[in-house]
């Protein structure tokens, strides 16, 4: 057989470029990565700070629109504005220096203001992956954000403000299949055991075992053994902690002793000990999954329906009949002291289920797109889907102009929320009153005269505040803090929040890991932190 070829130097070298990274979301992560367009819409400070922690990990192309001119302000806080680029159009300029962190990342600049975008060419904005975009008007957020709304684009709205910073994620809906829980629940079907494993179980005997063999099978048929000799005196599935102690105290039997009576020291019934908790946990359907198989939008499929839908119908399928109430077994095996022929031959037996109970879920899938003309699903993709079933999650969003609007849910919820003491919420409505601000004066409070600024930007918090019926505040020391800081992005605020809307983006990019479910905000100040969900 002729020996495989090498990787080229161009694959080995982006391999080694982003291995960090690939160890989080893997290769078809990183390919989604790679088919991403990201378009910010300013590249102020903390714009380009976003854009830096998404360039460098690889993302395909980005675009910034921005009309701006750099001022010796942007030179003096944006780490990618040079003293050369004063007079110059903003957008290009960061652009620029941006993509010299990444050339493989393709870049654009547009020298136009948003709203006249929306004004002459709505759909420019259809064609991106994620739009993100700070400093704007009270006015051209709820343009922008009702157009990305109407064609399903997501965004990110982000604010950079002296000591406080906030992002707000406007999504209809996020499915997210890969969750990635920090702790993920194995799934052994010891209680009901599929019939390869059944007879693999079987074909063992602790007791005739001789004293090599006996130390290196595997944890899963120890625990299964004991579990077979408690259930002779006890017919149900042990599940208290007394009834776990009891299998534990078998297992503890079964481990031989040398001639002078002292128990042999046995990695693998060790093993089996400390695992007794988790490998007797039952095999159920997660009520999270319940819900998302049973909702109206995988049980009314139709040709608009998206592949995460109309994968959870064929999954209800398996589920109310081959899995006889239970999802499709996982096919991962916990690391444990074995020997290899036995490790390798049990990993084998999940791994076999595992591709065949997708399999019939995927003849499910084609069965649907082919009743509906839709667009085909590829059985990787089903794969994936079998193999996360039990962590599925799924974030139906808000929209941000009902959030402006201040309707009756939103405006009861910051209420309630007003009422904890040294809430968070406190500086989401010094932000919000900042942008009213700025659209009755065309700058920012505190921008020209910090003094003067404090009792009309008090106006603007007590006309939000009388908005969702809560009273004034009783102290100005807030509104006072924000006149002070007249506008300024600082920096190391900046940095710090840009970090945290690139992770959220990237989440979005992949479709891996659950992204904030709406809004985020910071105070450097004490380094708090909240999220909301209006």
């Amino acid at each position: 057989m002729a020996s495989p070829s090498p990787k080229s130097p161009e694959q080995s070298e982006k391999t080694k470029q982003y291995d960090r990274q690939l160890r989080l979301w893997g290769d078809h992560g990183q390919f989604a990565l790679e088919n991403g367009h990201i378009c910010l819409v300013n590249a102020t400070v903390l714009g380009t700070e976003v854009l830096k922690s998404i360039v460098l990990p690889g993302v395909g192309a980005i675009t910034i629109v921005d009309d701006k001119i750099v001022t010796d302000e942007d030179i003096g806080s944006n780490f990618f504005l040079e003293c050369s680029s004063k007079g110059l159009n903003r957008g290009s300029e960061a652009l620029r220096l941006l993509l010299e962190l990444n050339p493989a990342v393709q870049g654009n600049a547009v020298q136009e203001p948003p709203d006249q975008i929306l004004k002459e060419n709505p759909d420019f904005f259809k064609s991106f992956t994620v739009v993100i975009a700070t400093s704007l008007g009270e006015k051209t957020i709820q343009d922008l954000a009702q157009h990305l709304w109407d064609v399903n684009v997501p965004l990110i709205l982000c604010r950079s403000v002296g000591f406080l910073g906030s992002f707000r994620i406007q999504m209809k809906e996020h499915a997210v299949i890969e969750t990635h829980p920090d702790n993920e629940q194995t799934d052994l079907r010891l209680d009901v055991p599929f019939h390869a494993l059944s007879e693999y179980l079987d074909s063992f005997d602790i007791d005739t075992l001789d004293l090599k063999d006996h130390g290196h099978i595997p944890w899963i048929v120890i625990i299964y053994k004991a579990v077979q000799k408690w259930r002779v005196n006890n017919p149900h599935w042990p599940m208290s902690r007394k009834e776990k102690n009891e299998i534990k105290g078998i297992i503890q039997d079964f481990i031989r002793k040398d001639e002078n009576g002292v128990p042999i020291n046995e990695e693998n019934f060790e093993e089996a000990i400390r695992a007794v908790n988790t490998a007797l946990m039952p095999t159920f359907l997660p009520a999270k999954s319940q819900e998302l198989l049973y909702c109206s939008a995988a049980t009314n499929i139709t040709k608009e329906s998206t592949p995460f839908w109309i994968m959870c119908a064929a999954l209800r399928g398996f589920v109310e009949s081959e899995g006889k109430g239970n999802l499709p077994v996982k096919g991962v095996l916990p690391d444990m002291t074995a020997s290899t022929d036995h490790y390798i031959k049990l990993q084998n037996l999940y791994r076999t289920q595992a591709s065949m109970d997708a399999e019939i879920v995927y003849r499910k899938v084609q069965q649907i797109v082919a009743q509906l003309h839709c667009e085909n699903i590829s059985e990787a993709d089903v794969k994936l889907f079998c193999r996360h079933a039990h962590d599925l999650h799924l974030i139906s969003g808000s929209s941000i102009v009902s959030e402006y609007q201040l309707t009756s849910s939103v405006a009861s919820y910051i209420a309630r929320h007003l009422e904890e003491p040294d809430v968070m919420m406190v500086h989401y409505i010094l932000m919000r009153a900042s942008e009213i601000f700025q659209s009755e004066h065309c700058r920012a409070p505190g921008d020209w005269e910090p003094e003067g600024d404090i009792a009309k930007l008090k106006t603007c918090v007590t006309k939000l505040l009388s908005d969702v019926s809560c009273s004034p505040f009783p102290k100005d020391d807030h509104v006072h803090e924000m006149c002070r800081y007249g506008g300024a992005e600082i920096h190391s605020v900046s940095a710090f929040l840009g970090g945290c809307v690139a992770h959220e983006a990237i989440k979005i990019v992949t479709k891996q890991y659950k992204p904030v479910n709406n809004t985020f905000i910071y105070d450097a100040g004490s380094t708090n932190t909240a999220t909301f969900t209006f």
